[in-house]
């Protein structure tokens, strides 16, 4: 079977082929960027509420136990001082293991999001 075709013309077809291939690719890549930016922002969103709320939760809660404890150790102050010294010791927990409580999920979380193919 002979091709009769000029080889401009073939060479001009592969050209608009390609051309539209890389177009075509270059759509792709924006939108699964944006898919997946919309997914990162979504769950930094959606962490932050949870974390404004439950510090509001943990503020209040260890306030009414400070007042809870002013009876049994006799001094609102002092009671105070030990809801105090509770936050210290839990910011000290949490800079100790900032690696295993935040870095390595958020490495995790990322590298699925971002190196992971899709299963489509």
């Amino acid at each position: 079977m002979t091709n009769n075709q000029d080889p401009s013309t073939n060479f001009q077809q592969l050209y608009d082929d390609v051309k539209k291939y890389v177009e075509l690719q270059t759509e792709y890549i924006k939108v699964d960027f944006v898919e997946k930016l919309t997914i990162l922002l979504s769950a930094l969103l959606i962490i932050t509420l949870i974390l404004v709320l439950a510090i509001g939760a943990l503020f209040y809660l260890f306030f009414s136990l400070a007042y809870v404890l002013e009876p049994v150790l006799g001094s609102l102050a002092l009671s105070f001082g030990i809801i105090s010294g509770i936050y210290v010791v839990l910011i000290v927990f949490f800079v100790l293991l900032r690696r295993q409580i935040v870095i390595n999920p958020l490495v995790k979380f990322l590298t699925n999001l971002f190196l992971t193919k899709p299963n489509k």
